[in-house]
């Protein structure tokens, strides 16, 4: 099935930040495979946030809708130097494994090109998901072997992998 991608508006986040906490956290989250319900029980995300990336020229929140209703969505921010960052990047859990994460993945990086000029995307992925780095690995990114601290302060402490890939 193919998606429609847009910018999301601040009405849409209504419906996009419990598709975003069904997609990172909780037993809901467990229905599909790119969770983090088995490592992190906080919140993902919250509104404020969105509301921001929504607010902030140097980003969008792209929206992957199927019959008008929101199926995923994916943030890319242009970080300068012509290299962008791609997070934020979730799939309806019931609904993974159909595709939509590599045309999201695809309409995200043409943005990164497109719109924000970027030659380069760069993204970071929980170490532990050795399963999410390969899926990435197989379209295309690399890692690059640097490793960042995790956002949160965490004991035992978690850490960044970096993946890249040109946008060519």
């Amino acid at each position: 099935m193919s998606l429609e991608f847009r910018p999301a508006r601040a009405d849409d986040l209504i419906l996009l930040h419990p598709l975003i906490e069904r997609a990172y956290r909780g037993d809901t989250a467990r229905q599909g495979w790119t969770h983090e319900a088995d490592l992190l029980s906080d919140s993902r995300t919250d509104r404020a946030t969105l509301e921001a990336i929504l607010r902030d020229p140097a980003q969008v929140l792209l929206m992957a809708l199927e019959n008008e209703a929101p199926v995923g969505c994916v943030n890319i921010a242009d970080r300068g130097d012509r290299l962008a960052y791609l997070g934020l990047l979730c799939i309806e859990p019931l609904r993974q494994a159909e595709g939509f994460g590599r045309q999201l993945i695809a309409a995200g990086e043409d943005h990164a090109r497109n719109v924000f000029g970027c030659t380069t995307i760069e993204m970071t992925v929980i170490e532990q998901r050795r399963e999410l780095i390969a899926y990435y690995q197989r379209r295309g990114w690399q890692i690059t072997g640097e490793r960042r601290d995790f956002p949160i302060s965490l004991d035992p402490p978690y850490f960044m992998t970096v993946l890249a890939k040109p946008l060519g």
